[in-house]
């Protein structure tokens, strides 16, 4: 077993006084004394997905060698729901004594990055990073580079912190097709989920030149063999990320939501909800490489059918990774406000590892998963000499 796959350093289930609403933090391993991962409201958010979702960052922070471990926090309640902003408080008051000194969390599924940090700042901790900005030698101006970061406006009228993800996720995409030698031009993509992870991936493949023809939210999938009119798709979401139907052009044809799964394209994108590629799904994909975008969206037994298939699978953990990455990047002061140089580093990052785990596919057989397992292992092995050494492996500047 890799190490990060381990038994949880700790579970917690803590229940609202007020709703009855249960919320859960999984700390899978400390680095540094510090766990990061979001922290996510949905109904029917489990103990056993948190815990999921802990291991997944812990993988992620191994497979990027940041200084942290992984952590996850998740509360089992609609975001829609008018009392959601009181339990996240009285959630986050109650982690408290791990949000202050141990666990760095941010936005996640139902949770925006905005709210987060405005019931991290009435608890008086400032922002959700609090626990590894206050190991800052300059807690403000650590701070400043982090809000400027975040809130730093990109093209097409968002943030840089709001699409850092998706943009990882697209040049995860486009370093599979690079070392590939696919035409860019000519290679077509499925997006399932049109929120901030799918709905960025999307605009940054549109705009480099892939031909995105299927995109599906909680309403359906939209398909234009020709080519969706990404950005124009994008303007005309709710906040929910479902797109308005009476925005959408009498060309694009409005299928099943389900219908994005088996659309006859070179790349799929599930980027929606996890567990949503079964091995039924996975019988008929059509795709020649998947790439998760959402966390766990295609169960183990669904990438083995996959995998049988000869249809590749870039995990999660990598894919997915680029905003956690991102963060922490920003903590260290490798990164700045300046969006130009937060992509070009995440293109780097991504596109020297992709190619790595396609050619294990290829050249040994075993999947990208295992591939990528391989190297946290290695990146876990290595901190674990470090800190014995006693060397410092966290430096906020």
């Amino acid at each position: 077993m890799v190490a990060v796959d381990q038994n949880p350093l700790l579970r917690i289930t803590w229940t609202d006084p007020v709703t009855g609403k249960n919320g859960y933090l999984v700390v899978q391993n400390l680095v540094a004394g510090l766990a990061t991962g979001g922290t996510r409201m949905r109904a029917g958010c489990t103990l056993a997905e948190v815990e999921e979702l802990a291991r997944g960052m812990a993988r992620k922070t191994a497979v990027f060698n940041l200084p942290v471990g992984g952590a996850k926090g998740g509360i089992d309640c609609d975001p829609r729901d008018p009392r959601a902003r009181g339990v996240l408080t009285r959630f986050l008051q109650a982690m408290r004594p791990w949000a202050k000194e141990h666990w760095v969390t941010a936005e996640d599924l139902g949770t925006p990055q905005h709210l987060i940090d405005e019931v991290f700042s009435e608890l008086g901790m400032h922002q959700s990073y609090y626990a590894a900005i206050s190991r800052a030698p300059d807690v403000e101006s650590t701070l400043r580079r982090i809000r400027a970061g975040l809130n730093a406006p990109v093209p097409g009228g968002l943030l840089l912190g709001d699409v850092v993800g998706g943009y990882g996720v697209a040049q995860c995409c486009l370093g599979a097709v690079h070392a590939r030698r696919w035409d860019l031009e000519r290679t077509t993509v499925a997006v399932q989920g049109m929120g901030t992870m799918g709905g960025s991936a999307a605009y940054y493949l549109h705009e480099a030149g892939m031909k995105v023809v299927a995109a599906a939210d909680a309403a359906g999938t939209l398909y234009d063999p020709s080519g969706l009119d990404v950005p124009a798709l994008l303007e005309a979401r709710d906040r929910f990320g479902e797109v308005d139907r009476g925005q959408v052009p009498a060309r694009v044809q409005q299928l099943p939501r389900e219908a994005v799964v088996t659309a006859d394209v070179d790349v799929l994108i599930p980027a929606a909800v996890s567990f949503a590629i079964t091995p039924r799904e996975a019988a008929d994909v059509k795709a020649r490489l998947l790439v998760e975008a959402a966390n766990t969206p295609v169960t183990p037994e669904a990438e083995a059918v996959l995998a049988w298939r000869g249809i590749p699978v870039i995990p999660d953990f990598v894919a997915n990774a680029g905003a956690a990455a991102w963060a922490w990047w920003l903590l260290l002061g490798r990164v700045d406000a300046d969006p130009v140089r937060s992509f070009q580093v995440l293109k780097e990052e991504m596109q020297a590892k992709v190619p790595l785990l396609l050619a294990a596919w290829e050249e040994e057989g075993i999947t990208p998963r295992e591939a990528a397992l391989r190297l946290a292992q290695q990146q876990v092995e290595h901190n674990r000499a470090a800190e014995e050494a006693g060397h410092e492996l966290l430096s906020i500047p």
